[in-house]
């Protein structure tokens, strides 16, 4: 079990100095932490999870309404259904997944979001703008460990049209575990993923040096991963992780996931007070659209994009 460090928020918003040595030492070891006292009720993680579950349930008729497949043919990121495929011999995941954009507000596609449960659609709009605290939050602890001159610059550079997906995960049991991802091995693409992991059952790993370890289950707890827009921002400090997520034999499990992302028309570069002499720029300066395409077209080769991006 990966010994991943379980951080307070309220804590670190008091700029307390242990618990922000805790968070720098999770973050350089593993690139991502467990957060607790984070100010998103129980009452709101269990009423977005348990709408997920009985989505997931519902008749596959119904969930087709929401297909991210416009005529049967064409593939849009947005909605119920799996990744595109682009090959016969593309490995594909062992997952029910829908995934939504839930900001910009303006630009949600109401149609794709499940009208049943009648619950979903608020739950999922709470824990968005709950889990927002949670991401502005974290993103100003980063920058003060850092020491950038503004706490906010990692905020700022997610632009006023910055765009966050909800990505709900249902992983059904699985016969042949050794044969099938969940989710293959990959890393986010986001500035920050804010993942709801299911409160009982395990199944993400994490690597590190190697070796596959497993993220512990802490139930209430959310679970922020660094993602490779931060790690070019950073110059490479913070490191987005490479992870995965297993099938199991006898067990379901659920995942609520938040990929926040700077604004797509935006570009992004290493931060110039992060690049010296001793440490030039490591990551070229690149469109946040264009990166996101080159990831999705890696991904479903199981292949990682940020390496190609250094200078």
């Amino acid at each position: 079990m990966a010994p991943v460090p379980v951080i307070d928020l309220s804590r670190l918003f008091e700029q307390d100095g242990d618990e922000a040595a805790k968070l720098r030492s999770a973050l350089d070891s593993w690139g991502l932490i467990l957060v607790r006292n984070h100010g998103v009720d129980a009452a709101v993680m269990d009423g977005m999870r348990t709408a997920s579950r009985e989505f997931f349930r519902r008749p596959l008729e119904e969930k087709q309404r929401y297909t991210n497949l416009i005529d049967g043919e064409q593939f849009q990121f947005e909605g119920y259904g799996n990744d595109r495929v682009r090959s016969p011999d593309q490995i594909l995941d062992w997952t029910d997944r829908i995934y939504l954009k839930v900001e910009p507000e303006d630009e949600r596609s109401i149609a794709l979001w499940p009208a049943h449960p009648e619950t979903f659609r608020d739950a999922l709009h709470e824990f968005t703008k709950k889990c927002g605290g949670v991401k502005d939050s974290l993103l100003r602890a980063m920058a003060k460990l850092l020491e950038l001159q503004d706490d906010d610059y990692f905020i700022d550079q997610l632009g006023d049209r910055a765009s966050t997906h909800a990505r709900c995960s249902y992983y059904p049991e699985c016969p042949r575990p050794d044969l099938v991802f969940g989710l293959k091995p990959h890393c986010d693409g986001t500035v920050v993923t804010v993942l709801m992991v299911d409160d009982t059952v395990g199944g993400l790993q994490v690597l590190r040096d190697g070796v596959w370890w497993d993220v512990p289950v802490v139930p209430h707890t959310l679970l922020v991963i660094i993602g490779d827009q931060t790690q070019i921002m950073s110059n490479g400090i913070f490191r987005s992780p490479v992870h995965r997520v297993l099938t199991n034999a006898k067990k379901e499990r659920i995942s609520v996931a938040l990929d926040y992302s700077v604004d797509p028309e935006r570009e992004i570069e290493p931060s110039a007070q992060l690049v010296n002499e001793e440490r030039p720029a490591l990551y070229r300066k690149v469109k946040v659209k264009d990166y996101t395409t080159t990831l999705y077209d890696h991904f479903s080769k199981g292949e990682m994009v940020i390496n190609k991006m250094r200078t």
